[in-house]
């Protein structure tokens, strides 16, 4: 199903829906005030039926389906918040409210209740927000299935590109399937990152947007390209095809840059990276709380995985492995031991059998693994023990994924740069997918992180991974 295709039908069902619960929470705001007669007294004979209000209802309905229709809440916007879309429905019906009741103030008919429509506005405002609530959820779904998706093609593939890369490829729900890439630059051009094919340069773009049924470009060049920039979008208006020009803004990162619209003027401002020093010290503060609470209540657990390991191969129950953290700092890595005692040796040996792209070693049925240890990785209790990590600082709860110092000495210039913040137990990297991503996906996934952290998004991470670590999905 086409992206239009599905809007239109959801905002078909979203007017029907809204229809609906302004009806039910006139009916339930009636029962209220008559039936339960909750706050003030009422003579339940001035109306023995719900009849007398339908005309109200109606006019609400109508009054809060057009300011609905003006402020635009009707057809989901791409991403725009759930803060916004809860104002937008709270300034409708508001504004249908005061109408109502401008138009009952000289009207004056006597027999009505004004508490009725108190309750009824307040009712329709929870049921439309919660109503939101579950169509934003249902859509993340549908998109995140590949349903309702516009086909995209980003042009360039430099700072700004891939700063648009990754937070297409973290918010999924957003409903954007990059197709790929062009570069003029040749090595660029030519070389994948990730799942993003690289289509070659520029001068494909007529037979790439005839070829692969491309709904949007988005144009990332630097403006000293303004005349590519320009045929670029000329060429898109002649294939039917929705151009965007994502500034670059001197390659300043747009995760520092806030836009503003006063008086109608558009505004850009920058404001400080992310983690700022005082989000820094709460993230240690939660870091250090969580790791040492998790470390008292899980101890008499992680004894007992550290004698099943002892019992099912020779060796120690923990394993020290070398991981580079914040900018590149080396520190001891401690999990529970997955392999056999002289797995490290043996690496050579099974080197043809890596299944990861880029720096990263994979292998998903690893011959090396005991019994014991195949369990531990498919649930994740091998990494445990790194709460101590956390409580020590060496790594977070939430963070970019710890590398390998190999790994690091064959990252790129872009790669490095999710080292600016700790390595954490779980991360986007872990609830997108884990071992299944390529590598340069998942390095995506670590730079958007570090750039859009936020206390919030933790904790979505955090909740995202406990079902992944019961289904074992993309552990090995």
């Amino acid at each position: 199903m086409s992206s239009a295709r599905l809007l239109k039908i959801v905002t078909v069902v979203t007017v029907l829906t809204d229809i609906v619960l302004i009806f039910a929470a006139f009916g339930i705001a009636y029962v209220i005030r008559y039936q339960l007669q909750w706050f003030r007294d009422v003579d339940p004979a001035y109306f023995t039926t719900f009849l007398p209000y339908v005309p109200m209802a109606v006019l609400q309905a109508t009054l809060t389906l057009i300011a609905f229709g003006l402020e635009g809440v009707f057809r989901p916007r791409r991403g725009a918040s759930l803060a916004d879309e809860i104002y937008g429905v709270i300034n409708g019906v508001t504004t249908g409210f005061v109408i109502e009741v401008f138009i009952l103030f000289f009207w004056r008919p006597l027999v009505y209740s004004r508490l009725i429509f108190v309750y009824a506005t307040a009712l329709i405002m929870l049921f439309i927000i919660l109503a939101r609530v579950v169509r934003r959820s249902v859509l993340s779904q549908l998109r995140s299935h590949g349903t309702g998706l516009d086909r995209v093609l980003i042009v360039g593939a430099e700072n700004v590109g891939l700063t648009v890369m990754r937070n297409l490829i973290a918010q999924p729900e957003l409903g954007f399937e990059v197709v790929g890439f062009v570069d003029d630059n040749p090595m660029r051009g030519q070389t994948n990152i990730g799942r993003f094919r690289a289509l070659g340069n520029t001068d494909r773009l007529p037979q790439i947007l005839a070829e692969e049924a491309i709904d949007e470009v988005i144009v990332t060049l630097p403006w000293n390209e303004r005349r590519k920039i320009l045929d670029i979008v000329n060429l898109c208006a002649r294939s039917n095809v929705q151009p965007r020009v994502v500034p670059d803004l001197f390659q300043i990162s747009l995760s520092m840059v806030d836009m503003r619209d006063v008086a109608g003027i558009p505004m850009l401002s920058l404001h400080e990276p992310t983690l700022s020093p005082w989000a820094r010290a709460f993230k240690r503060f939660i870091d250090a709380f969580g790791a040492a609470l998790g470390l008292v209540l899980l101890s008499p657990f992680l004894l007992m995985i550290a004698i099943a390991i002892r019992l099912d191969s020779r060796g120690p129950a923990l394993f020290r492995q070398s991981r580079v953290g914040r900018h590149g700092k080396q520190f001891q890595v401690i999990k529970f031991r997955s392999m056999v005692r002289n797995a490290e040796a043996l690496k050579s040996e099974v080197s043809h059998l890596n299944e990861a792209e880029g720096a990263m070693f994979k292998i998903r049925e690893d011959p090396r693994v005991t019994r014991t240890g195949r369990f531990l990785r498919r649930t994740s209790l091998d990494e445990l023990p790194q709460l101590w990590n956390v409580l020590r600082g060496d790594m977070s709860l939430v963070g970019p994924r710890p590398a390998l110092p190999e790994e690091v000495a064959g990252y790129a210039d872009w790669h490095r740069q999710r080292l600016a913040t700790s390595p954490g137990m779980t991360g986007l990297w872990q609830v997108s997918g884990r071992s299944d991503l390529p590598f340069d996906e998942m390095v995506l996934l670590d730079i958007y992180y570090v750039e859009n952290w936020s206390p919030f998004l933790d904790l979505s991470i955090l909740l995202r991974t406990v079902p992944l670590i019961l289904s074992g999905s993309g552990a090995y």
